[in-house]
This record gives C-alpha cells, sequence and structure tokens, in this order.
C-alpha cells in the first residue's frame, strides 16, 4: 500500500482585478468572491472592506485552529460564538502617516456551548494562540 504524506508547504493562490474604486472581483479556489468599500468610500458596499476581511480572517482561523486543537486534546468545545472589537488606526490608509501596527488593539471574547470546563477553555485557547496562521490576540474565553 502507498502512503501519501501531504506537503508541509504549499502554494495558495488568489485571482483578482478591480472593478472601480474601492471594488476586488477575487477567485480563491473555485470561489468567487468581492471585497469592497462602503458607498461612503467610494466603493459599492458588496462585501466586506479589505481591513475587515483581514481581521475576519482571525476568527476564522479561530475557529478551524481550536477546534483542530480541541479534538487534539480530546475537549467538547461544542459551537463557538464570537464578539470581537477592533481598534483600527485610519491614518495609514488616509495617506496622512505611516502606521506601523494599524490594529492597536483587538479583543476576541470566544464563547463555547460545550461540555469543556474553564480550565479546559483556557488550554485550548493557549494551543489556538500557537498554531493559529493569523497572529492572534490573547483570546478571552467563556463558557456559555
Amino acid at each position: 500500500m502507498v502512503t501519501i504524506k501531504p506537503k508541509d508547504v504549499v502554494k495558495l493562490r488568489v485571482k483578482g482585478h478591480s472593478v472601480g474604486h474601492g471594488r476586488t472581483d477575487l477567485k480563491v479556489r473555485d470561489l468567487d468572491l468581492i471585497m469592497d468599500e462602503p458607498t461612503e468610500r467610494g466603493g459599492t458596499n458588496l462585501g466586506p472592506s479589505p481591513t475587515e476581511h483581514a481581521y475576519m480572517a482571525l476568527v476564522g482561523c479561530t475557529t478551524s485552529i481550536s477546534n483542530k486543537c480541541a479534538k487534539k486534546l480530546g475537549i467538547d468545545i461544542g459551537t463557538l460564538t464570537y464578539d470581537m472589537v477592533v481598534e483600527f488606526d485610519r491614518r495609514g490608509v488616509l495617506l496622512t502617516k505611516e502606521v506601523a501596527v494599524p490594529f492597536p488593539s483587538i479583543t476576541l471574547d470566544v464563547t463555547s456551548d460545550g461540555s469543556a470546563s474553564q480550565d479546559e477553555l483556557d488550554k485550548v485557547a493557549e494551543e489556538t494562540a500557537k498554531f493559529c496562521a493569523i497572529d492572534p490576540p490573547s483570546l478571552n474565553w467563556s463558557i456559555l
């Protein structure tokens, strides 16, 4: 029997083209997505903005990695619910000042409805922070 080992490093591809001032139509795998600015910033409001995509990625990554970590640890985290508040220094995107850290504060509260104890959730949060591809802030996990 032949064993196929998955590659450790893979190439990911995104294709896209701009449609007007604030909209970009994107193709990822077999998915078509729209990234857009709100109408008040010159877009057509047909999708999340680039910065919104950036911090939405943190929530998505937290879902994927925390579920993998919980499974590996044998911890039931059930369904996760998120509430995230992002402080965004807009001076960079407004071209008024270079900004080294555009998101000086991110608070991500994660609530679990699983049977995990708070100590177990803290362990999952610690493991998730180690492996999430999007650099997470400290995650605040609680039980529903």
